[in-house]
C-alpha cells in the first residue's frame, strides 16, 4: 500500500511542478496577491476629497478649515461658494463629503453657546464615507476642547482614552495579513485539487487510475496529500513574509497553527476533490471552485462580522472552512489562542473534511459501477 500511494503522490506531485505554466501559477500569483492585497486591501480611508462651505467669517471657523487641511487623512480641501456647488461636487462624487460651517459659529463659540456644524455625506459609498464622518468629528471635538468654553469645562469633563487591545496602533496590515493567509491558501488548494481528477479525465488517464491496483481510497489519499504539501508550503512563505515584512507579532504557538493547518488543508482538499469528481472537464471544474470560494469568501468574517449577516444566513457559514482557520490564525498571530479554542475550531473543520472526502469517494464509486 505504502509503495502504491508513494508512485502516486510523486506522479501528482510531477504532474503539477513540470507543468512551467503551473509551476508559475503556484508560485508567481499567490506570492503577488500576498504583497498587493497586503497593501491595497485595507479597511482604513485615506486620501480622501473633502468640500468645505464657510459661511463664517471669524477665527474659528478658519481655524477648523485649517485643521481639516492638516489632517492626513485628507487629500485635498475645495472651498464652496454655494450649496449649488457641494450638491455637484457630492453628486459627481468629486467629494465624499461636505463640511458647512454656518454664519454663527465663530460668535456662538466665544458666547459659549452650541456651535453647530452640518456634514453632508456621500451615502453611495456607506462604509467610508461614515469613517470620514467619524475623522471629521474628531477634530471637531478637538477643536471643542480648545475654545473658551472648552477649556472653562475641562475640568468637570470625563475624559475618554481609547485603549485597543492586539493592535494598539491600528495598523491595517495585522489584520489584513492573517486574514490572506487563510484565504490565498484556500484558493490554491481548492484550485489543485478540483483540477486534479477533471485533468486526468482530460488526458485520458482517469480510466488508466482507475483499473490500477489502487483502491478508491488510496487514490483519495494519493490526490489528498500532494496539494496538502503544497498548501503548507504557502503557508510557510506567507508566514515568513507576515513576520519578516510586515512586521506582524506573533504571539501563539507555531505547533497549533500548524497542526489545525493540516486540518484545514484537508477540508479544502476534501471540497476539492468533490468539485472534481463531480466535473466532466477542467473548465468545469475551475468554475465549480470559483462558485464555491466567492461565497466562502464572503461568508467567512474576512470582511464583515458574520453576527452582522442576517440570522438565517448565519448557519450557511457553519460549513465553510475559512470561518473557523479564520478565527485560528488571527488568534495564534495577535492573541495567543489558548489549546482549548483552537480545538473547538480545528474540530468543524475535521468534520468538514470527513464529510467532502466521503462524498468524493461515493462518486468514485458511482463512476466504477
Amino acid at each position: 500500500m505504502w509503495t502504491r500511494l508513494y508512485a502516486l503522490i510523486i506522479k501528482e506531485l510531477l504532474a503539477v511542478l513540470r507543468d512551467p505554466k503551473g509551476r508559475a501559477i503556484l508560485i508567481g500569483p499567490p506570492i503577488m496577491q500576498l504583497l498587493v492585497f497586503s497593501y491595497a486591501a485595507t479597511l482604513e480611508v485615506r486620501n480622501v476629497d473633502v468640500m468645505i462651505l464657510n459661511r463664517d467669517s471669524g477665527h474659528w471657523g478658519q481655524e477648523l478649515i485649517e485643521r481639516i487641511d492638516g489632517s492626513p487623512t485628507f487629500r485635498k480641501i475645495e472651498i464652496a461658494g454655494s450649496q449649488a456647488e457641494v450638491r455637484m461636487a457630492i453628486n459627481n462624487q468629486t467629494a465624499i463629503a461636505a463640511v458647512e460651517i454656518g454664519p454663527d459659529f465663530s460668535r456662538n463659540i466665544e458666547a459659549g453657546t452650541p456651535a453647530d456644524l452640518q456634514v453632508v455625506l456621500d451615502g453611495r459609498r456607506s462604509n467610508a464615507s461614515q469613517i470620514v464622518a467619524g475623522y471629521l468629528s474628531q477634530i471637531g471635538a478637538a477643536l471643542a476642547a480648545e475654545t473658551p468654553a472648552g477649556k472653562r469645562a475641562g475640568a468637570d469633563i470625563v475624559s475618554t482614552v481609547p485603549r485597543n487591545w492586539f493592535n494598539p496602533n491600528l495598523t491595517y496590515q495585522w489584520f489584513m495579513v492573517p486574514n490572506l493567509i487563510a484565504s490565498i491558501a484556500l484558493l490554491i488548494g481548492l484550485i489543485v485539487t478540483a483540477l486534479s481528477i477533471a485533468r486526468e479525465r482530460e488526458l485520458g488517464t482517469f480510466d488508466q487510475l482507475m483499473v490500477s491496483p489502487l483502491r478508491i481510497h488510496e487514490i483519495l489519499i494519493g490526490k489528498l496529500i500532494p496539494p496538502m504539501m503544497i498548501g503548507l508550503f504557502h503557508i510557510t512563505v506567507y508566514i515568513l513574509a507576515a513576520v519578516f515584512l510586515f512586521d506582524v507579532p506573533l504571539r501563539g504557538s507555531l505547533f497549533l497553527l500548524y497542526g489545525s493547518a493540516i486540518f484545514y488543508l484537508g477540508s479544502v482538499a476534501g471540497l476539492g476533490l468533490f468539485i472534481s469528481a463531480l466535473s466532466m472537464t477542467q473548465q468545469q471544474a475551475i468554475l465549480g471552485a470559483f462558485l464555491f470560494m466567492v461565497p466562502a469568501m464572503l461568508l467567512s468574517g474576512f470582511a464583515t462580522p458574520i453576527e452582522n449577516m442576517p440570522g438565517w444566513l448565519q448557519p450557511v457559514t457553519l460549513i465553510n472552512p475559512l470561518r473557523y482557520f479564520l478565527v485560528i490564525v488571527k488568534g495564534v498571530f495577535l492573541k495567543d489562542i489558548p489549546l482549548s479554542e483552537v480545538v473547538n475550531q480545528t474540530i468543524p473543520l475535521a468534520l468538514i473534511a470527513i464529510v467532502t472526502l466521503s462524498a468524493a469517494a461515493w462518486l468514485f464509486r458511482r463512476r466504477l459501477e
